[in-house]
């Protein structure tokens, strides 16, 4: 699928216009591949790399275009449900960037926004691209801090509960922020090449400044990830230990219960056999005194428990 955007006002309109400078190719089919390969000169491998979500991200020099992969957040409803186990991937995006156009090519149906503020008042398409690399940068702040809330609401039951759920989604999320963590620093070798080919790519003084800004912002999300994954793998064993911790409670409570049930029925069961026994048969209060005695060899073995704190 294939959409067209012009740039106005320092923003991507989308348009049908054939001249428009963007072209957005969505999961493009087999002709839309093979016009991107034969009549813009695009490489094969670097086309069907910007649709494989494990690619690296990577900057290379073509005759008539410069190639890019970068990796971003894959588009996705974020809800703080408990009873799901959420999972948060990532996947590629190909940019292509010739003199008179750009084009991009995404596996998913994704929004195209630059997110900052255009430096000029007609911005390149050299900047249009910084953009849209600094507001991936803002997707991924976004998503980790909606991972560190579903943490903490996952933590509050994890406290109280000794189900695997809530475990299971704390796993999914610690693996989420493995994904992202490597996405972010490989997204972080694509910037540096391409500060260091600044000139190479016709770079301005303005635009080299927005994206040494954009490294800078590109380091502090990738500690900030780090950060959240370092938390999140150093307290997992704590959280095992306070799910196991909770089941030995709720054992030691049942045990508690069964052995409160199973003094009085032994003394009741005494005084059912059939022999001689102290109270006779035929006393009236025979009934009472034994419930009596049930009772006080419970109350006793309670008052045992709790001075010896079992």
């Amino acid at each position: 699928m294939l959409k067209r955007f012009n740039i106005e006002n320092g923003m991507m309109v989308e348009r049908a216009d054939e001249a428009s400078p963007v072209l957005v190719y969505v999961s493009p089919s087999e002709e839309e591949r093979r016009r991107l390969i034969d009549q813009d000169f695009l490489d094969e491998h670097t086309l069907m790399s910007a649709l494989d979500p494990d690619e690296l991200s990577r900057l290379e020099f073509e005759p008539a275009h410069v190639a890019m992969i970068f990796k971003r957040p894959r588009n996705q409803t974020i809800a703080l449900d408990r009873e799901a186990h959420p999972e948060f991937t990532v996947t590629s995006v190909g940019v292509f960037l010739f003199h008179d156009k750009l084009i991009l090519v995404q596996p998913q149906d994704m929004p195209v926004s630059t997110g900052i503020k255009a430096i000029n008042r007609r911005p390149s398409l050299r900047e249009t691209v910084l953009r849209m690399l600094y507001r991936t940068i803002i997707h991924f702040l976004e998503h980790l801090k909606a991972i560190n809330m579903m943490v903490d609401a996952i933590e509050k039951e994890t406290n109280q509960s000794s189900e695997n759920r809530y475990l299971i989604s704390l796993f999914a999320l610690e693996k989420s922020l493995v994904y992202y963590l490597n996405a972010i620093n490989s997204n972080e070798a694509l910037l540096q090449k391409m500060r260091n080919n600044a000139g190479k790519m016709g770079f301005s003084p303005e635009e080299c400044e927005l994206l040494d800004d954009i490294i800078i912002e590109n380091s502090q999300c990738g500690r900030q990830a780090q950060i959240y994954s370092n938390v999140l793998a150093g307290m997992m064993d704590a959280r095992v230990s306070i799910v196991s911790n909770n089941l030995n409670v709720l054992v030691k409570n049942l045990t508690m219960i069964t052995i409160c049930l199973q003094v009085p029925t032994m003394v009741v069961s005494i005084f059912s056999m059939n022999v001689r026994l102290p109270i006779a048969a035929e006393s009236g209060l025979a009934f009472w005194q034994v419930m009596s005695t049930a009772a006080l060899a419970l109350l006793g073995f309670m008052c045992i428990w709790r001075w010896r704190r079992w």
